[in-house]
C-alpha cells in the first residue's frame, strides 16, 4: 500500500478544525500520513490537534508568512507519494476518498495529478451545489484560461513533481501553483469522482478583490497580457448578459 500524504494547514481553527481532522481520521483507506502545520495560534487548535493526534499524525507549531509558506513547510516534511492539501475547517474528505484516489493512481500508472470534482457545502455539511466551473474532461495548463477550473484542493500531485508556492502571492498563489506544475508534468488523470466538499466561504473569498488583482497578474505571467484581458472581458460581457449565474 502506497503512503499517502494529507497536509493541513491551520491558525486559530478551533471551531472548525476537528471536521477536517476526523475525515481523515475515519478514511477508509489505512495507509495515510497527516501532516498539520499550525502558524502559532492563540486559540485552542494546538489543544485540539494534541488531544486528536494519532499514530500517523506529525504537526508543528509556529510563526509563518502566511498559507503558502505553511504549506511549504508541511510539504518538506512529508513522505507519501502523493500529497493533497486539506485546509482547517474549509474543506473535509468523505470516507473512501482516499481510497478512491489510491486506486485511480494505480488503475492509471500513477501518473502525476490527480484531479476531481468540488461539491459546496454549508457550515452543517449538507451538500448545497456542485461547484461552479466544473472540472474538465481533459485538464492541462492552457485549461485555467477559462479559470480555476479545478478546485485547489481537488487537484493531487506526486510529491515527486513538488514545487514550492510562490509568496508573492498572497491569496492566490495555488492558481500559479496548479499552473507550473500542469506545465512541467507528463500525465494528468481525472479521478471522474468528487473529491472534496468545500465550504461555501474561505480566505479567497473574503479577500476577493486582492485575489482578484493577483490572478489577473498570474494569468498575464502564464497566457500573455491580451489573451488574459480578452477572456476577462468575456466575463464580465457574460455577467451582464447572465446575471443570475454565478
Amino acid at each position: 500500500m502506497n503512503l499517502f500524504t494529507v497536509i493541513t494547514v491551520t491558525y486559530n481553527a478551533e471551531d472548525t478544525l476537528l471536521r477536517t481532522l476526523k475525515s481523515v481520521q475515519e478514511q477508509t483507506y489505512s495507509n495515510i500520513e497527516h501532516i498539520i502545520v499550525d502558524g502559532n495560534s492563540t486559540d485552542g487548535t494546538v489543544d485540539l490537534i494534541k488531544k486528536h493526534t494519532k499514530e500517523y499524525t506529525r504537526w508543528i507549531s509556529e510563526k509563518d508568512k502566511g498559507i503558502y509558506d505553511a504549506m511549504n513547510k508541511a510539504t518538506a516534511m512529508a513522505h507519501g507519494e502523493y500529497v493533497c492539501y486539506l485546509n482547517a475547517g474549509d474543506a473535509f474528505y468523505e470516507k473512501e476518498t482516499v481510497e478512491k484516489l489510491v486506486s485511480a493512481a494505480q488503475q492509471y500508472k500513477h501518473p502525476d495529478i490527480l484531479y476531481g470534482e468540488t461539491v459546496i457545502v454549508d457550515n452543517t455539511g449538507k451538500n448545497l451545489h456542485n461547484r461552479r466551473l466544473k472540472a474538465p474532461e481533459k485538464l492541462n495548463w492552457k485549461s485555467f484560461k477559462q479559470g480555476m477550473l479545478v478546485c485547489h484542493q481537488a487537484f493531487i500531485i506526486k510529491r515527486s513533481i513538488f514545487e514550492p508556492y510562490d509568496l508573492t502571492y498572497r491569496y492566490s498563489s495555488d492558481v500559479d501553483w496548479c499552473i507550473r506544475l500542469m506545465k512541467e508534468s507528463k500525465s494528468i488523470v481525472n479521478t471522474h469522482q468528487v473529491l472534496i466538499k468545500y465550504l461555501n466561504e474561505g480566505v479567497t473569498t473574503a479577500n476577493r478583490n486582492t485575489s482578484l488583482k493577483e490572478r489577473f497578474s498570474i494569468m498575464t505571467k502564464h497566457y500573455g497580457k491580451l489573451s488574459t484581458i480578452l477572456h476577462h472581458a468575456w466575463f464580465v460581457v457574460r455577467a451582464i448578459i447572465n446575471p443570475q449565474k454565478k
